[in-house]
């Protein structure tokens, strides 16, 4: 009896551990930190498919994150995606010509912004507009497209 009580408390608290550490690692994963700068400067970009970014998403240009995703919007006149973003005032000569593409971390992971500089001597200010952007890949089309193929394929 004293034998099956010490192994239920010991099951209980095991359970309790596996959530509390759940729980932990889901806090961390899910973009917590906030991005803090003195100056910023507000862009704009239009996609065609934003995936499942989010507001918050990092701004990254080279693996360093130098802004944050502040909106992301539908315009029902030109049927796309509007994404707001606020990039730290210490990176003020990116090209006005910079590409900005819808990556994932990781095979799974969460989508961010990644920028390419371009070569022009015009930079990004307040206000400003990206024009190159790569939308987001959807997993799901890549597979429909696959199976499609696949599934299409002639026996010669």
């Amino acid at each position: 009896m004293q034998q099956t009580r010490s192994v239920e408390v010991g099951t209980g608290l095991f359970v309790l551990l596996g959530m509390g550490a759940l729980f932990f690692l889901t806090t961390q994963t899910t973009g917590g930190n906030d991005f803090t700068a003195e100056e910023v400067y507000e862009v704009e970009a239009r996609f065609e498919n934003v995936g499942s970014l989010r507001t918050r998403a990092p701004v990254a240009m080279s693996g360093v994150t130098i802004g944050r995703v502040t909106n992301v919007a539908f315009d029902p006149v030109s049927l796309e995606a509007v994404v707001t973003l606020v990039i730290d005032g210490q990176y003020d000569q990116i090209p006005d010509d910079t590409d900005a593409s819808i990556l994932t971390s990781g095979i799974l992971g969460s989508q961010y912004i990644g920028l390419q500089a371009g070569g022009s001597d015009i930079y990004l200010e307040d206000g400003s507009e990206i024009l190159f952007t790569q939308s987001a890949i959807v997993l799901e089309n890549l597979i429909g497209k696959f199976l499609v193929n696949a599934g299409s394929g002639k026996d010669d």
